[in-house]
């Protein structure tokens, strides 16, 4: 007997061994409930020759689709979450009463790893240098953030997050610096705090319809852009909205929620072909409406583009990063919109703009004045950038302060002010950076004298000199 029940104990645990593998000759798990990109089967040789990568790639493969994985993830998922009250997936926090958020917003909860006080500069001088160049051309320019979910309705974390280490957070500095720097921006924040009703989904990170439409509603009262209120707007009820969230903690156990649909029809058409609004970039056109639209988005843009779609006659969403200002010349917008959701500020001083810098020529008549730092580690890199020629680099962090204006002249006849930065690397963390365009047409030499000022309280400092050759780049 006893040997019976031992052969079926090893026969048993055979089976469930070799079914994850076994199993993927009938039932092949392509990762299509999960939201991440899954390991693609390798092949032995490349263009290059042998894939000497063959099997850790191989491996990386089956670790991602072998048979029956998505049940298991879920069944792991359900067990942890409902007896430990903890998240398997390193992405999601489950909170209270099935809420669940996105882990990398817990920085901007707890009030750890801040933006320092340049970096915060860098996101909003870099704004105030866009909105200049926007309406410089005669357009409207809004800046808004998307708030974090924990940050409207931080009562569902878990209990473990309670004690925070500040309450201040990142937008709390960035609206200071961006009113310094009268930056057009639509504090969302408010709205939301004042509405008893949850305006976003439970078991996913974004706002439902109605937050959205109130959101669009908040964005085109801004521009002074005629439009309908969503009290205008009747929704309707449906319980078949499935969460990001909950797609990456347990795909094979979706439980769908309920989501607003407005029961009026949109009478705005793509242009191209679009599978979702999440699509990098979608084109609209909406007949018998007036004015464009440019808006630089993340995915909380994708509930926002019906609402906003609706009332241009025509509309350009794109999530391109960085932001190639050129696309306001491409659809020549009437009104330009950045959104970004909060979680995101730290990436924005990391990505400055595409377009020419802005020239200032005040600054030029007092290059005379300027003082001559001693030797510091300053660097500038001359690369080429499709129409522009890229100057970048890095500030010794000793000669900057928290609001120090760049400068770079070139021949010593125009000047260009930089777009500040933050450069993260293995090599370099540091917000001293910048960055400067200068258009092809421009720079006409095979040579050109580059020097770097930096504002230090009332006076400027020279902190670079140098000569750059272009012929390899023009």
């Amino acid at each position: 007997m006893k040997k019976k029940m031992g052969a079926a104990y090893v026969a048993v645990t055979l089976i469930l061994c070799l079914l994850p593998s076994v199993g993927m000759l009938w039932k092949h798990d392509d990762g299509s409930a999960e939201n991440r990109k899954l390991a693609e089967l390798p092949s032995p040789r490349t263009e290059q020759g042998w894939n000497t990568d063959f099997l850790p790639e191989l491996g990386e493969y089956f670790e991602d689709h072998f048979a029956y994985r998505q049940e298991m993830v879920t069944a792991d998922a359900v067990l942890r979450s409902s007896i430990l009250g903890i998240s398997t997936e390193d992405g999601v926090i489950d909170g209270k009463d099935g809420w669940l958020y996105y882990k990398d917003s817990l920085d901007d909860y707890l009030g750890t790893n801040p933006l320092s006080d340049r970096a915060v500069y860098n996101i909003a001088r870099t704004l105030r240098m866009i909105q200049d160049y926007v309406e410089g051309s005669g357009r409207n320019f809004l800046f808004t953030v998307a708030p974090n979910k924990n940050s409207l309705y931080g009562e569902f974390m878990p209990y473990y997050y309670g004690v925070k280490v500040s309450t201040e957070h990142n937008i709390d500095r960035l609206r200071s610096e961006l009113d310094a720097q009268e930056v057009n921006y639509m504090d969302l924040y408010p709205l939301f705090e004042a509405e008893d009703e949850i305006l976003y989904h439970k078991r996913d990170s974004h706002w439902n319809n109605r937050g959205a439409a109130m959101a669009a509603d908040a964005l085109l009262e801004a521009l002074e852009k005629e439009h309908r209120s969503p009290a205008d707007l009747e929704f309707e009820v449906r319980k078949d909205f499935e969460g990001d969230l909950e797609k990456m903690l347990s795909p094979k156990r979706i439980v769908p929620e309920e989501e607003f649909y407005c029961t009026e029809d949109f009478t705005y058409e793509y242009t191209g072909e679009v599978e979702s609004n999440f699509d990098p970039d979608i084109q609209t056109v909406c007949e018998g409406k007036s004015g464009s639209l440019l808006m630089y988005r993340d995915s909380f843009g994708n509930a926002l583009l019906p609402f906003l779609a609706e009332e241009y006659e025509n509309a350009r969403f794109t999530r391109g990063v960085p932001y190639y200002l050129d696309d306001m010349m491409f659809c020549s917008a009437d009104d330009v919109i950045i959104e970004r959701a909060e979680r995101f500020l730290p990436d924005m001083a990391e990505n400055p703009p595409v377009f020419q810098s802005p020239e200032v020529e005040e600054v030029l008549s007092h290059l005379s004045e300027a003082v001559v730092a001693q030797e510091n580690d300053t660097d500038c890199e001359v690369t080429d950038d499709g129409l522009f020629v890229k100057l970048s680099g890095v500030i010794d962090e000793e000669l900057l302060e928290t609001n120090s204006r760049i400068y770079l002249c070139v021949d010593g006849e125009t000047v260009y002010e930089a777009f500040p930065m933050s450069v993260s690397s293995e090599n370099c963390k540091t917000d001293s950076g910048y960055a400067v365009y200068i258009g092809k047409e421009r720079l006409l030499d095979e040579e050109i004298n580059i020097k770097l000022y930096v504002e230090q309280e009332d006076q400027l400092v020279q902190i670079y000199d140098s000569t750059a050759a272009l012929e390899i780049i023009m």
